[in-house]
């Protein structure tokens, strides 16, 4: 017999082997014909999973976030199954859930069309309608390897090679197999609604090395009442591309001859950009601040004794050598800062010294990633950094806070979400310093969040590798939510540095640095406000706020 805990502490025995299916329908016909997929002992299972020893469970309904992710997967491989069916030898990669919907990359001669995701739309439906079932199998990893190999799936192939488990499972469909962790929903005729939504290119595994995939992105839900609203919002933030309406008012564009990720700011842009900036400026003048500027490259060195070059090599542009020195653009402000710090001693009684500065950083990103001013490649950040004493900490970063609330409100988003990412369990090789330096700086800030009484969510493995923050994600007039303010505790950067301080008791003691941004990049910013009005800008911040129209007789 095996003890099966449910969520509200309730205690069943059943035989050996029974399957979370058959616990749900003990339970209740109701919750069986919601289930979708079980978690036994935090692990997400089929229903058709045996329980062979006492565990925890809580069966995974209709009604959840998890619940959705399960039949987005599933429905990825119901498109998987249509493809292979329309276009026989097609090289299947992966077909993971993102938010709002799924993909999944396939390698095709044919270049996909519209009138070809109708096609596997219908095909798809067919799978829906013959209620096949899902089946699990696993096989030993050089089983796993031969048999995609005799049925022509490379890249499969490619997978299994990189997993270290001795078995490796896969999924069923009727006669359509692929390699998956799973879970899945139990028989296709679950899915109630989908739609395919674009096709893109996508290198395989994101690298540029790798063959070109055609990229199928979908989404489905559970009833088309859900479906026909994401649509209608899909239409909305459609019409609000900043991309578009920044072409339209003639605010920005981007050229290849220039650069992927690198934008031009035209004449009206950049009049709305500087409104943004003096009113950044006035207001951290008004706030006790200094504005610094720093270079935009650097030696090589700085970011080796900074941790970047170890830890943050692959969002780095390679080294440019001059007179036989190597220099690097800058991905992050701070070293700059420290090293001005560093000009000179400074006393308790110097601090703090708060130093802003809208800096032009640049960081390598993937081209498929690249995305109008919302993902760019150099953008200048609305940085600040911080200088203070232990004692001062807590108020600094108060400070902080209100200052982030007062600009976001300023800019007419009122609504946000705030997280609190810290280092993941288990990947202590991710990060730089000491354990009781994260904690310090992690339980700094959280002291401050709950004195200001926000809500928060904590994200784990979400922390960049020097420090812990605050990251506050503003939601736009249609509900989205975008990268905005982060605050940053850093213990590292001082030590690695060696910055201190002069103390009231004449000794040297190591200085706390605040790493912020009040709005993130500028470019990134611009855009999310383009977005949240639709172009129709707050008078202040318009780049035309008025024209003259002349009257004739004949008006």
């Amino acid at each position: 017999m095996v003890k099966v805990t449910l969520p509200d502490g309730t205690k069943k025995e059943y035989k050996d082997n029974i399957t979370i299916g058959e616990v749900a329908s003990n339970i209740g016909n109701r919750l069986r014909e919601r289930a979708l997929a079980g978690k036994a002992s935090g692990v997400l299972v089929d229903l058709s999973f045996p329980i062979k020893e006492d565990i925890s469970l809580s069966v995974i309904t209709e009604d959840t976030e998890e619940g959705l992710e399960i039949l987005r997967h599933s429905t990825s491989h119901i498109m998987a199954q249509a493809v292979s069916r329309l276009f026989p030898g097609v090289k299947l990669g992966i077909g993971p859930t993102i938010e709002n919907g799924f993909y999944y990359d396939f390698g095709l001669q044919h270049s996909l069309s519209e009138e070809d995701l109708k096609k596997i739309e219908e095909e798809m439906a067919k799978i829906i309608r013959d209620d096949i079932p899902f089946k699990r199998m696993e096989l030993p990893r050089d089983l796993a390897i031969k048999k995609m190999e005799a049925i022509g799936q490379p890249f499969k192939v490619e997978l299994i090679k990189d997993i270290e488990d001795d078995t490796v499972s896969f999924y069923t469909q009727g006669d359509f197999v692929d390699l998956c962790r799973g879970p899945h929903i139990y028989q296709t005729g679950k899915v109630k609604a989908f739609k395919l939504l674009s096709v893109a290119g996508a290198y395989w595994r994101g690298k540029e090395t790798n063959p070109m995939l055609q990229r199928i992105y979908g989404t489905a839900f559970f009833t088309q009442k859900e479906l026909d609203k994401y649509l209608k919002f899909l239409e909305e933030a459609e019409k609000r591309d900043h991309r578009k309406i920044g072409r339209d008012l003639d605010l920005f564009s981007f050229h290849e001859e220039g650069g992927s990720g690198l934008t031009f700011w035209h004449p009206k842009g950049a009049r709305m950009r500087n409104i943004i900036e003096n009113f950044w400026r006035e207001e951290h003048f008004k706030r006790g601040y200094d504005i610094v500027y720093s270079p935009h490259i650097a030696k090589i060195n700085l970011w080796k004794t900074s941790g970047h070059w170890n830890f943050y090599r692959e969002s780095m542009y390679s080294p440019i050598e001059v007179d036989g020195q190597e220099y690097i653009l800058k991905p992050m402000n701070c070293p700059f800062a420290v090293l001005m710090y560093k000009t000179k001693l400074h006393s308790y009684r110097d601090l703090p010294l708060r130093w802003g500065e809208l800096g032009t950083v640049y960081r390598y990103e993937r081209s498929g990633v690249l995305h109008g001013l919302l993902r760019v490649r150099g953008f200048t950040q609305d940085d600040a950094h911080i200088f203070c004493t232990p004692d001062q900490l807590e108020n600094e970063i108060l400070g902080v806070i209100e200052l982030a609330q007062f600009m976001l409100s300023s800019f007419g988003f009122n609504e946000y979400e705030i997280e609190l990412s810290v280092r993941g369990k288990g990947e202590k090789e991710k990060y730089i310093g000491r354990d009781e330096v994260w904690d310090h700086a992690e339980n700094a800030l959280k002291i401050a969040l709950d004195k200001k009484g926000l809500k928060y969510t904590r994200m784990e493995g979400e922390a960049t590798f020097y420090a812990p923050a605050i990251d506050i994600k503003v939601k736009d007039a249609i509900g989205r939510g975008w990268q905005g303010p982060t605050i940053q505790v850093d213990f590292n950067l001082p030590e690695r540095f060696d910055v201190k301080y002069v103390g009231s008791d004449g000794n040297h003691h190591r200085v706390v640095m605040v790493h912020r941004t009040v709005l993130g990049a500028m470019e990134r910013f611009v855009g999310c406000l383009i977005e949240h009005y639709a172009g129709d800008f707050p008078l202040w911040i318009a780049p035309i706020q008025m024209r003259i129209l002349p009257i004739t007789d004949a008006h």
